[in-house]
């Protein structure tokens, strides 16, 4: 299969915003198929760093390309448990990930390598590898809410984040409350517009607001400096 590139823009922006872009879509775009019946549900994130500070360093630097791992759950249930890597390149990101077990999940929080196994999918044995040469360990927990909206043109996904938190509890993971404090003042949230080739003319024109600031920094950026 080949990999497929996205283009991915994101945009500091206040409830009010996200009400006004949200009354618009609605009636453009379909709610994703996973969110609750409120059309929302949280996604918890287990950033790796290395050693030498490089995932949090490159993003500050705007270095290209960069990777981050991380593990994720939704709704803090530990029935699908994912491992993803994350790249950016020339001005796209690619996103990458394979399932792991509870158990592989428990290690890989102690910061603990798995003993070489050509069986395990590249990317488990890629970070594998780096958990051992430069010493790559768990380092932040990212926690937010996310209401999705999906369109099949251009593969288009619009995604207004809030609540957006972190914790450096890592072995807290699992748990179904975690320790955490809010990352950006309030009433401020994070909408994120993913596409593949072409963004559509009817959604660009409805979530144009001469308000909204752009913004190249991650959640995990943001979670890194105020944890």
């Amino acid at each position: 299969m080949a990999v497929k590139y996205r283009h991915e823009f994101k945009y500091i922006c206040n409830e009010m915003e996200l009400a006004v872009i949200a009354g618009r879509l609605q009636r453009l775009m379909k709610p994703d198929k996973n969110a609750g019946e409120k059309g929302i549900y949280n996604i918890r994130s287990l950033y790796f760093e290395d050693y030498y500070n490089t995932c949090f360093q490159e993003n500050e630097a705007g270095t290209d390309p960069r990777e981050k791992f991380r593990i994720r759950i939704y709704n803090a249930a530990t029935s699908r448990i994912t491992l993803e890597l994350k790249r950016k390149e020339r001005g796209k990101t690619l996103k990458q990930s394979c399932p792991i077990t509870i158990e592989q999940c428990q290690q890989l929080m102690k910061g603990t390598p798995f003993s070489a196994n050509s069986q395990y999918p590249p990317i488990l044995q890629k970070l594998n590898y780096l958990m051992q040469t430069r010493r790559m360990k768990p380092i932040i927990i990212v926690d937010y809410d996310r209401t999705p909206y999906v369109c099949q043109d251009g593969n288009v996904r619009v995604t207004m984040d809030r609540n957006i938190s972190s914790s450096p509890y890592v072995m807290d993971f699992l748990n179904p409350s975690i320790r955490k404090r809010p990352i950006m003042p309030a009433g401020q949230h994070i909408l994120e517009v993913k596409y593949d080739e072409f963004l559509p003319d009817y959604i660009i024109k409805n979530i144009e607001i001469s308000t909204l600031r752009q913004t190249a920094f991650s959640k995990f950026y943001l979670c890194r400096i105020y944890k």
